[in-house]
């Protein structure tokens, strides 16, 4: 890395530091637990990507405050490599984003638990994004792989998440409302980080204990506008209206709350907040972003080009979830794709550096706990690819964003974070 770039991407790190501290349950779950039945059971249920430092901390509270450890049970969940060490409340890992059989017996749990609540007991949930991969229960005759195969073809065909969860929760007997109806009549409260775009609740791990308000029309017309190859089980799901999921008012969600305790906003905001404390004037393109990873680089590197032709020193600060649609057959994610395509149009300009990275710690790869949160870039990151040998426009076409950053040393590798508010992207101008 260029030596005057070094000191302003040590910068740009810090920012992307402060927006995943802001995110991590020790700062925002404790206010939130609520006390234990008065003599029932407390049945946690924990699954996604923040599942391990939620349940650890939950049990905590709860034992140390001098409850009987059996009246404590539940069952965790978190994506490989994502698990906590607990004291108490089993804890487990499933595949993510495919799930595998850790997320099929993990589902079973969570529902034989939740349909074991009795009214004087109290069901609490705890939700993090990769929740949806990590509690797979399939309906009717549908199968593990099935099920795989239609995440991938999901994945592949460049919907937006909540045009995914939609038809997931067609082929569940968890997502969608179903983990609440299990668990009524008991009292449930679901405490969860968000990580998506405007904290939709039916949209955070598929929205399990709350009530779905998409249709089964609507699922349709998602298959038919992308094209999904369905196998035959998950399209007899589809057809069937009996597949319907539980709606607003259904006498299940009378004894159920929901709350958000941490939100991409936050995490932003703090990130916002380093850069001004930096000395930089700050461009908040806010929580919420979606779009093509390429499409949104070449809008962010005219932004940065135009504020260096204005002799400003600020930085662009923005979060949400974009995508990828796969073109080549390269490793990457849509951080690294958006790190890549930003270089690209930046085209080496002087006194700009970039960070993209997820806040889970992983941007797309292979599933693995190892693999990188994003990529960094500066002035120099093109002409030391094409020392290397390396051609940013072809890596770009084949969306082999991992590669190329490999061969440069600039991944960013953060691990596994433990949390998930989506996305945090910055760019420095330092005209």
């Amino acid at each position: 890395m260029q030596h005057d770039s070094a000191g302003t991407l040590r910068i740009a790190r810090t920012i992307f530091d402060a927006a995943v501290a802001r995110a991590q349950p020790t700062g925002c779950l404790p206010a939130h637990l609520p006390a234990p039945p008065r003599n029932g059971r407390l049945i946690l249920l924990a699954a996604g990507k923040a599942a391990g430092s939620m349940t650890a901390l939950a049990e905590a509270h709860y034992l140390d405050s001098g409850l009987d450890p059996s009246r404590l049970i539940g069952h965790a969940v978190a994506r490989h490599g994502y698990e906590t060490k607990t004291r108490h409340i089993p804890m487990v890992a499933a595949g993510h984003p495919v799930p595998d059989q850790g997320s099929l017996d993990s589902a079973a749990r969570a529902l034989e638990l939740a349909q074991s609540a009795t009214a004087d007991d109290l069901v609490l949930v705890l939700l993090s994004g990769g929740g949806s991969a990590n509690w797979v229960a399939p309906a009717g005759s549908l199968t593990l792989a099935e099920k795989q195969a239609v995440n991938k073809a999901l994945l592949r065909s460049g919907a937006p998440i909540g045009e995914m969860n939609i038809v997931r929760k067609r082929l569940s007997r968890i997502k969608g409302g179903r983990l609440a109806l299990a668990a009524a009549p008991a009292p449930l409260l679901t405490l969860a980080i968000s990580d998506v775009p405007g904290d939709e609740p039916t949209a955070i791990a598929s929205g399990p204990t709350v009530p779905d308000p998409s249709t089964m029309a609507d699922a349709r017309a998602i298959v038919a506008r992308y094209g999904l190859d369905l196998p035959p089980a998950a399209r007899a799901l589809i057809d069937d209206d009996a597949s319907e999921t539980p709606k607003p008012g259904h006498p299940a969600f009378a004894n159920s709350e929901f709350r958000i305790i941490a939100r991409p906003h936050d995490a932003i905001a703090a990130a916002v907040a380093a850069a001004q404390a930096a000395g930089y004037e700050t461009i908040d393109l806010g929580p919420d972003l979606e779009g093509e990873a390429r499409d949104v680089a070449v809008s962010h590197a005219a932004m940065a080009l135009q504020l260096k032709a204005e002799g400003r020193r600020a930085a662009i600060v923005s979060g949400g979830e974009l995508t990828v649609t796969l073109r080549g057959k390269g490793r990457g994610g849509p951080n690294q794709e958006y790190a890549l395509a930003l270089a690209v149009a930046l085209a080496g300009a002087p006194g700009i550096v970039g960070l993209s990275g997820d806040t889970d710690g992983t941007d797309g790869g292979g599933g693995e706990a190892t693999d990188p949160a994003g990529a960094v870039i500066d002035p120099t990151t093109l002409s030391r690819a094409r020392a290397l040998g390396l051609d940013p426009a072809q890596s770009l076409a084949n969306n082999d964003s991992t590669g190329f950053f490999e061969a440069l040393g600039d991944l960013l590798q953060t691990g596994p974070t433990l949390t998930n508010v989506n996305d945090c992207r910055v760019v420095l101008i330092d005209p």
